[in-house]
């Protein structure tokens, strides 16, 4: 199996890769807003060469799945990811998260992944947990008016905010000195572009305003978090420097200088130290 689908139980199709052999481990990668199973492609291929399955899903709404007007929250789109771990019937997988599909993961191994032994571990990379968006009990985080200015921005002209992220904070293009490709930029606009504009807006508020400090506290798996101290999308201080406190078995890893999509622009670094703990 390459490539392939499922239908979940609300009719939803969700694609998935599924590359190696059936009796290695699997390690299931969990994309980003708006992104695809695509951005995975440095860690897939490296993965698989180190001799483990590798599995990645468009989330609903993303990439080739259905483009879904519901469901675009955060406790569908992880059950939607217990359907797939079902249907392929995962053991001891290793969940791995960017972004948005950091949040995916906390929720999804603090409700499905842990009593079944489908889980072995976990990574944080970049990740939105435990909250994004500003309020009384989260005062570091950042104002609604942060993501209210995202859906400004993407109902007005989606195409040219999906080119304005990228060429600018998400890989840290908008640093003096920074080494820019083009090829990434387009990359990841035509990731964005493949996608639903309703699944995206909704996911907006998915990703600013789910609360994971509960899923993290449940979680007793070893996890590592990975963050970029300029991180220029998700604030290191209000994410990774939290959640790491949150967790029971929790390492923490900062990168100096390292921007939000690291995983593509330093993946040499971010793929060994991933190969260190997925065999630690």
């Amino acid at each position: 199996m390459s490539s392939s689908y499922i239908t979940t139980s609300d009719g939803t199709q969700i694609y998935f890769k599924d590359w190696g052999s059936k009796d290695a481990q699997p390690i299931v990668f969990h994309h980003g807003w708006p992104l695809s199973s695509d951005d995975w492609d440095a860690q897939m291929l490296f993965f698989l060469g180190e001799g483990y399955r590798v599995i990645a899903h468009d989330r609903r709404g993303h990439g080739r799945s259905s483009q879904t007007d519901t469901g675009n929250e955060m406790d569908t789109y992880a059950a939607d990811v217990a359907e797939l771990a079902a249907h392929l019937d995962l053991k001891e997988a290793i969940h791995v998260g960017h972004s948005t599909g950091g949040g995916e993961v906390t929720r999804y191994v603090a409700k499905f992944g842990q009593p079944q032994g489908r889980v072995a571990k976990a990574v944080l990379i970049g990740a939105v947990p435990p909250v994004m968006v500003q309020s009384d009990s989260n005062p570091g985080g950042l104002p609604l008016s942060v993501f209210d200015g995202f859906r400004t921005a993407q109902a007005a002209n989606r195409a040219q905010f999906f080119l304005d992220i990228p060429t600018g904070p998400f890989y840290g293009y908008n640093r003096d000195g920074a080494k820019v490709s083009e090829g990434v930029i387009r990359n990841w606009w035509r990731q964005g572009m493949m996608g639903g504009t309703k699944s995206h807006y909704d996911c907006i508020k998915a990703f600013s305003e789910t609360d994971f400090t509960e899923d993290l506290k449940a979680i007793d798996l070893p996890v590592l978090v990975m963050h970029g101290d300029d991180d220029q999308i998700v604030p290191i201080a209000d994410s990774a420097m939290l959640s790491s406190k949150l967790l029971k078995n929790g390492t923490l890893k900062v990168y100096e200088g390292l921007p939000h999509g690291m995983a593509t622009t330093h993946a040499d670094v971010i793929n060994a130290d991933l190969l260190a703990f997925f065999k630690a």
